[in-house]
């Protein structure tokens, strides 16, 4: 089943290496260097996740992920945070107090792209 993802990152390599996995296993990708515009995709696209980094030039992740969780027609979107910041606390604050539904560590390998893949929920047919 083929999914269409978002991938909000500022390095080119981590961009690269994740759609290339993604299109690998078959889905469509879109990307966004910031998270200027990324809301606007997000509302006007029906992504199964956005990968979400949270190092990010104009504003972090945490804090474009509270955005969008304010926003009506944003808020259930499925995000998954993609970061090197990989200790427990940093995973728990990322889960618990921003609101991700996943957290994969970079670096960011086809194995657990794919664990975090099957937990996606399944769309409404």
């Amino acid at each position: 089943m083929s999914e269409h993802f978002l991938i909000i990152d500022d390095s080119a390599i981590q961009r690269h290496l994740l759609t290339s996995f993604l299109e690998e296993l078959g889905h469509t990708v879109d990307f966004c260097e910031s998270t200027v515009g990324a809301l606007d995709k997000i509302i006007n696209n029906r992504y199964a996740a956005v990968f979400l980094d949270i190092v990010l030039p104009e504003q972090d992740g945490y804090k474009f992920l509270r955005e969008l969780r304010s926003h009506p027609q944003a808020a259930d979107q499925y995000v998954i945070l993609c970061s090197t910041k990989s200790t427990k606390l940093e995973i728990d604050y990322g889960l618990k107090r921003a609101k991700a539904n996943d957290y994969l560590p970079k670096p960011v390998s086809r194995e657990s792209l794919t664990g975090v893949l099957q937990k996606l929920p399944q769309p409404v047919k």
